[in-house]
């Protein structure tokens, strides 16, 4: 089970209670990256995470290089906290065992093509809600089981083409472009564990579960803001715009002797005291730049008028400045600098045990912070134990790695 970090032990953005979330228990049968993205948030604020993966394994242990003991740093990043076993639930023998294991169980996460569970006799309406009434079945799916994508696979960047959001990255030279972090399966793996939440608190007051029928595609069109609100208001198609934003300006990249810095500007106040600050307030008192609808429309001019202004500025100064004077601005940082930021070690958004290293929780709770309490599985180490626990003696364990039902090596 999920347990505290004992004092003793070194490292970083360690959970030092058992957690919001302690005597949670969640049956995982996720693979790639929405389902354990969001089965991370929940075990590192203190659920019992149990990883069931199929015989081959999960997929993304071999999403490398990098890799450490085989297991690539995509399958490492999303899946501390964790205790995993292998088992083959195509099999009568590999469902009892499964059916056992949701015996006191509060959630089931999984990604399966809809109908699989129910091909297996899983299925919640007929099955596992009758069986286990107070569980929470959430599905992440690409398109859902109905509708005319119904039980089609999803995958982040086909997704992210299909529901726009691609279309409003990049700009006019480079076209649609897919952003490049998985954003479809992480906000959907996010939706899912807050979705999760809502349904333990609704099971707190009715005592009842319910079925989550989690979609990359909602979620995908849910991350359109504003693009989605300016085009039901004016019926212009949004396109790609690159770094500026299609509402305010200034919201661009500029470059400096130094490096290049974003700014944001939301309002007149912050526009007149960025002009002050990089030796410009005549920009200020332009009638074309006196509000940010003149601005929008003289986007360019402005643009011009800042790109060599900034240029003449130490960029990595001028953005601590700004910002410490009320304008939004920062350094346009690479990843290495990023995570190794004063203010990154001082949030513990780096968070390391023994060989694991990895970015921390952004969940920061006063009486029961998560944190890392032990480092991602490797396949199938848990699995002897976790029947154990369940009441499986080692005889019977036996047997089941016999038979085929219980893999503690990766199948090819």
């Amino acid at each position: 089970m999920n347990a505290t970090a004992p004092s003793s032990v070194a490292g970083k953005g360690l959970a030092r209670s058992p957690g919001a979330l302690s005597g949670i228990k969640v049956i995982d049968l996720t693979r790639v990256l929405g389902g354990p993205y969001c089965t991370m948030i929940l075990s590192d604020h203190g659920a019992e995470v149990i990883k069931i993966e199929p015989p081959q394994g999960d997929e993304t242990r071999d999403w490398g290089p990098p890799f450490r003991d085989s297991d690539a740093s995509y399958y490492i990043g999303v899946n501390r906290n964790k205790r995993a076993m292998s088992l083959d639930i195509g099999k009568p023998d590999g469902r009892a065992v499964l059916l056992r294991l949701l015996e006191g169980a509060d959630v089931l996460v999984e990604n399966f093509k809809p109908g699989s569970l129910e091909k297996w006799g899983l299925s919640y309406e007929e099955v596992l809600s009758d069986r286990f009434p107070t569980l929470i079945h959430c599905r992440i799916s690409g398109f859902g089981a109905s509708g005319p994508l119904g039980g089609l696979p999803g995958y982040d960047a086909i997704l992210q083409a299909m529901t726009g959001l691609m279309s409003v990255n990049g700009n006019a030279d480079t076209g649609p472009m897919r952003l490049g972090t998985a954003i479809v399966d992480m906000g959907t793996g996010l939706y899912a564990a807050i979705g999760i939440l809502m349904a333990l608190h609704e099971r707190s007051v009715s005592g009842r579960g319910q079925y989550l029928d989690m979609t990359l595609y909602d979620c995908g069109l849910a991350l359109l803001h504003p693009q989605a609100a300016n085009y039901f208001l004016n019926g212009k198609r949004p396109v790609g715009t690159g770094n500026v934003h299609p509402n305010l300006v200034p919201y661009d990249k500029f470059a400096t002797k130094t490096c290049e810095i974003f700014i944001a500007s939301g309002n007149n106040g912050q526009f007149r005291r960025m002009c002050e600050l990089i030796g410009r307030p005549d920009l200020a008192d332009d009638p074309r730049f006196a509000d940010n609808g003149k601005r929008n429309v003289n986007r360019d001019a402005l643009g011009a008028a800042l790109a060599k202004a900034f240029a003449e500025h130490d960029g990595n100064e001028l953005a601590d400045r700004l910002i410490r004077n009320g304008v939004p601005a920062g350094p346009v940082l690479p990843v290495d600098q990023a995570t190794a930021a004063p203010h990154t070690a001082h949030r513990d958004m780096v968070t390391e045990l023994n060989w694991y290293k990895g970015i921390g929780t952004p969940i920061k709770m006063s009486r029961t912070p998560g944190g890392t309490r032990r480092p991602p599985p490797r396949f199938g180490q848990d699995g002897a134990a976790i029947l154990a626990q369940h009441g499986y003696s080692d005889a019977e364990i036996g047997v089941l790695e016999r038979a085929g039902v219980l893999h503690t090596k990766r199948r090819s």
